[in-house]
């Protein structure tokens, strides 16, 4: 269940990760959206250089792991509708990223140090129980 965007190619239709082999330069883009994930897959981590695209919509997503934070040249991340309840501190490591989309989770609180991603202009984070 994947969706992916190269530097060359829009590819459209589903394929798996491991048909992807020889591709890890060009992938600006992957989306996971709707696939019953409970995790991110680690697949994702094998294109961290090049990146800028991530969405994980509308799975069942509890955790955002600590390797996804390496992601440098992510520009938007997108995981509304799953199972968060925390972002970690970590997400400040994302320097490039511009627009956040963390709406519909469960997330109570955005951590202090989201103040260094000094190029984030986009935060989508509605239906959540935010108190501070």
């Amino acid at each position: 269940c994947l969706k992916m965007t190269t530097k060359r190619n829009l590819f459209v239709r589903l394929v798996p990760c491991r048909c992807l082999r020889g591709e890890e330069e060009t992938i600006t883009a992957l989306d996971y959206s709707h696939c019953s994930l409970e995790q991110v897959p680690k697949e994702i981590f094998t294109f961290e250089k090049t990146l800028e695209e991530l969405y994980l919509d509308a799975n069942q997503i509890e955790e955002l792991p600590k390797p996804l934070f390496n992601c440098q040249s992510l520009h938007k991340l997108s995981v509304p509708d799953n199972d968060l309840t925390t972002l970690p501190a970590s997400i400040a490591n994302l320097i490039n990223l511009r627009e956040l989309d963390v709406s519909k989770n469960g997330i109570q609180e955005f951590p202090e140090n989201i103040k260094n991603c000094k190029v984030l202009a986009v935060v989508e984070a509605s239906v959540n129980p935010i108190s501070k």
